[in-house]
């Protein structure tokens, strides 16, 4: 089993950058392709960013291209989602878990049964 922890959210202007962390204990983070999803207030939680094993591909949702990038560091069990020209739509509560990572991207069970506690990115205009 793997335990995530994300941090690094906060409040900011539009445009402005922050980048979120999301730290894995348990078996570690290296051995699954990872993603990051949203939560806005009264949606449903959606993709925002995946990343491979190898950190070789990485696909993101339309609403986030060119602005988000998703990396991460083996070695420290943590993958990261680098966020610029944030936007007021971008608020929102930020979830890491794992995934099977594609052009169509899902947390697989048992997985899915299993959210850390998120971080909130609040954007204001």
């Amino acid at each position: 089993q793997v335990q995530l922890v994300e941090s690094g959210g906060g409040t900011v202007q539009a445009g402005g950058s922050l980048r979120l962390s999301c730290a894995a204990s348990g078996r570690t983070s290296r051995n699954y392709a990872m993603g990051w999803f949203r939560q806005a207030p009264g949606k449903e939680r959606e993709f925002v960013a995946c990343i491979t094993t190898s950190g070789g591909s990485t696909y993101l949702a339309d609403s986030v291209k060119g602005r988000f990038t998703i990396s991460r560091d083996n070695g420290r069990n943590t993958v990261y989602l680098e966020m610029n020209s944030l936007k007021p739509e971008d608020t929102a509560v930020y979830y890491c878990n794992v995934v099977v990572c594609g052009s169509n991207c899902y947390v697989p069970p048992p997985y899915n049964n299993y959210w850390g506690q998120g971080t909130q990115v609040t954007v204001s205009s």
